[in-house]
């Protein structure tokens, strides 16, 4: 029976073989910027998960009006 190729199968010879083909196809100099990104990218997104705060509803039933009770300036 031939088995699926699934991630947990990959051994140091096919990591090493792929990384190969990275090189080539982009470039030893492209790499380090790709990874720049990539870094950036993570950054963000982990910036972006603490800013959301799940226990706070309130934000999302209705939006306060601060203009409200306050004479502007004008």
């Amino acid at each position: 029976m031939i088995q699926p190729l699934l991630f947990g199968t990959f051994g140091l010879q096919e990591i090493l073989i792929i990384a190969l083909i990275v090189l080539l196809f982009f470039g030893g100099k492209k790499i380090p910027e790709l990874m720049k990104g990539l870094g950036k990218g993570v950054r963000s997104f982990k910036d972006g998960m603490k800013e959301v705060d799940p226990t706070d509803e309130t934000k999302s039933e209705a939006p306060s009006d601060s203009s409200k009770g306050e004479k502007s300036e004008a």
